[in-house]
């Protein structure tokens, strides 16, 4: 009798292992089968101003954007401020122009946020647009050299620069030199 409990009680182990084992397996291959799909290696930002998606690759910076999104405006269009991801019956997410941008998944979208979605056009008007320069046919940004001449003015600051350090120099050369007489001096009357 103490063996048939025996053999029943290492059956039932062996079967509870056994359900265990396939189990395990069984939410393996589920978690497989119902795992989301990885994101995509880039973010969509929908622009109002523009009408079209921008991306921009994952740990991309919303200050970055915005200002790319910025230079593809055309002119009298409104600024981009910043980005949101929006869902609707959701209060929007604002991004900073520090702040990573983010895919927060189903349903939400990151969008842009104008200067005319703050109440109008007044605000727009203390924006100014920088033209953009174009090469001599057009087709693409012209380089511009950063090389500022030499004024007369830098030329002038320089040359009082060097007179007030050789003046500086001789004083000293002068202050060492008599230093031994003024010490003979100070000490004749003590």
């Amino acid at each position: 009798m103490a063996h048939i409990g025996l053999v029943l009680k290492t059956r039932a182990e062996n079967l509870l292992s056994l359900w265990i084992h396939i189990m395990a397996e069984q939410q393996e291959e589920d978690s497989k089968v119902n795992s989301p799909p990885p994101p995509p290696p880039f973010l969509e930002v929908i622009c109002k101003s523009l009408g079209k998606t921008s991306r921009f690759a994952a740990g991309t910076k919303a200050g970055f954007a915005v200002s790319l999104i910025n230079r593809k405006l055309d002119v009298g269009a409104p600024f981009v401020l910043h980005i949101e991801a929006v869902k609707d019956g959701e209060e929007p997410i604002s991004f900073g122009p520090d702040a990573v941008l983010v895919d927060y998944g189903n349903d939400w979208k990151l969008q842009t946020f104008t200067v005319l979605d703050y109440g109008g056009v007044r605000q727009a008007e203390h924006f100014q647009r920088i033209p953009k320069q174009q090469s001599s046919d057009g087709s693409r940004p012209a380089k511009t050299a950063t090389n500022p001449g030499i004024s007369f003015l830098y030329m002038a600051k320089i040359l009082v620069a060097f007179v007030l350090l050789f003046v500086l120099g001789a004083s000293f050369t002068l202050a060492l030199e008599n230093l031994p007489r003024l010490i003979l001096f100070i000490n004749s009357f003590m």
